[in-house]
């Protein structure tokens, strides 16, 4: 079997975690104890936007929406929102619209939409029109406008490393580009955007978008960070629920402020305990490759032990001397190959998803074993720089979440986070410390960007129950956080999927689809306890 070229293989990892979107203690306070943010009000005070409706990708329509910035300016600067639809395919039983989120923070709904349409249930498809769109600062809609193009960001990023820091020297440029980073936006960025991008005003703009396809309540399906834009409008709007699928989810206390000064000192990956999800599918991936052998999984020794220690083998050699794959050759680092450019993206779908070659655990097995088994390569040029369009994602982000403070005014010495680094491998392992240097991006984010944050109460009284949907073996959102989602909405449902993976949208179960459509047709929810099974396993 040739060997496919290793760009190719990392960014199909990468490709696969959005599609699979469509790409991280001390005893618990009370949920309702958290900081209580303004009910929203009784009925939208910015004027509902006209959607213009025009064919544009095959069998769906697009249109503009036009929203206020600052809803507590309504008259005054706006945003556009990029909206896209496919009309129910059964118009005579027509229920309403279902709008579909897929997380990211920053994934665009315009893209991920048509990429997932054909997974959903028929039913589904028959009953609703499907309406996604791009949140404000994502895709298509307006952006924050902190480079002038994207060579000038891609030269701010260009010394980092393409995984993250490893070292003093690499941990002290990574948070002093990143300071630079969060001076450049607020420099750059003058229509006051930046105090905009919260989640709690992506779901504003969800209430009007709602209202402007005529519906008196909501049907939504939101998967991974959609899941978050789906409990802070139940809890900002809720008497307009009318269904909701939150599909592998944060705990939102933990995620937004923690549920105790000990987990606020921490940064939220590790509060959600996101780093401990990918160390403990990473570890069953790795037991079940050594128990299918190497004929199913290409990178498994003799045993589960002989295993597991080929890949500790493999990432200290990788710490060491990079390896060169693929044409043109491309250097794999240690940094590059524990995290997100391979190992943590291509554990999110245990099975292969359907056209999207190189997904799959067994996928990973086998450039695992491509890793092992490349010529140790001294004087390749390291991987550099950062993702590109990163404002699209830190403004969600950062604004979302309360992040530990650096240790002093200077970045370059901080020490809060490196320690937060160590932490996380001494609980987590080499796929850690990846974690903590995405939330130490917002360390030096500008602090107007907190000023629509939504903290809670997470439990008001909805109009509808919700389900909350999880795979006991989740590597990004652990079990454990849908479950406290579950059980702090006022009106929560658990269905869960005993199987790997992130999302059962991008790892499929008819049971759980099953269950899935029914509710958000009829309204009739699972059995409390419901357990299903995947469709497939990985090997």
């Amino acid at each position: 079997m040739p060997r496919p070229r290793l760009t190719s293989a990392l960014r199909t990892g990468a490709a696969a975690a959005a599609g699979l979107l469509l790409a991280g203690l001390a005893p618990a306070a009370s949920a309702a104890a958290a900081p209580a943010a303004p009910a929203a009000p009784a009925a939208p005070a910015a004027p509902v936007p006209r959607l213009d409706w025009r064919s544009c990708v095959p069998d769906f329509d697009c249109a503009r929406a036009t929203v206020p910035m600052d809803y507590r300016d309504p008259a005054g600067r706006t945003v556009e929102l990029a909206v896209i639809r496919h009309p129910a395919t059964d118009p005579a039983h027509r229920i309403g619209s279902l709008f579909f989120n897929p997380g990211g923070p920053a994934v665009p709904g315009t893209q991920a939409l048509p990429a997932v349409y054909g997974m959903l249930p028929a039913q589904v498809r028959e009953r609703f029109d499907l309406v996604g769109f791009d949140p404000r600062g994502v895709g298509d809609s307006t952006l924050p406008q902190c480079f002038p193009d994207a060579a000038a960001e891609q030269g701010l990023l260009a010394g980092l490393p393409a995984g993250y820091p490893v070292g003093a020297a690499q941990e002290s440029a990574w948070a002093t580009t990143y300071a630079r980073f969060g001076r450049q936006c607020a420099d750059n960025e003058r229509t006051g955007l930046l105090a905009h991008l919260s989640t709690a005003d992506t779901a504003r703009d969800l209430d009007l978008l709602r209202a402007a396809v005529g519906d008196r309540r909501l049907s939504y399906l939101g998967t991974s960070y959609g899941s978050y834009l789906g409990a802070t409008y139940a809890n900002l709007f809720p008497t307009r629920v009318r269904a909701m699928v939150l599909d592998s989810a944060p705990d939102p206390v933990a995620w937004s402020t923690g549920r105790s000064p000990q987990q606020r000192a921490l940064p939220p990956f590790l509060r959600t305990g996101s780093d401990l999800a990918g160390a403990r599918t990473l570890d069953a991936f790795l037991d079940q490759c050594a128990d299918a052998g190497p004929t199913a999984c290409a990178f498994a020794a003799a045993d589960r032990d002989a295993t597991r220690a080929k890949f500790a083998e493999l990432l200290d050699r990788l710490g060491r001397t990079p390896v060169t794959l693929g044409t043109p050759p491309a250097a794999v680092t240690f940094d590059q190959a524990s995290t997100a450019s391979t190992v943590l993206p291509m554990l999110y779908a245990a099975t292969p998803v359907p056209n999207a070659p190189g997904t799959g655990w067994p996928a990973l097995g086998g450039l695992l074993q491509q890793l092992w088994t490349a010529a140790p390569d001294a004087s390749a040029p390291l991987p550099t720089g950062g993702q590109l369009k990163q404002a699209q994602t830190l403004g969600a982000l950062c604004a979302d979440t309360v992040n530990p403070p650096a240790s002093g005014a200077d970045p370059a010495a901080d020490t809060t986070y490196p320690a937060l680094s160590a932490l996380a491998r001494a609980r987590a392992g080499a796929t850690g410390p990846y974690l903590v240097w995405q939330n130490q991006r917002c360390a030096a984010w500008p602090a107007e960007a907190a000023r629509d944050r939504y903290t809670g109460p997470w439990n008001r009284p909805t109009s509808a129950p919700i389900l909350v949907v999880a795979l006991t073996g989740d590597p990004a959102w652990p079990y454990e956080g849908s479950r406290a989602l579950a059980d702090t909405l006022a009106r929560g449902r658990l269905l869960t999927v005993h199987g790997y993976g992130h999302t059962a949208l991008g790892n499929p179960s008819a049971c759980a689809w099953d269950r899935e459509q029914r509710y958000l047709v009829s309204g009739e929810l699972p059995p409390p306890g419901t357990v299903c099974e995947p469709d497939h396993q990985a090997f």
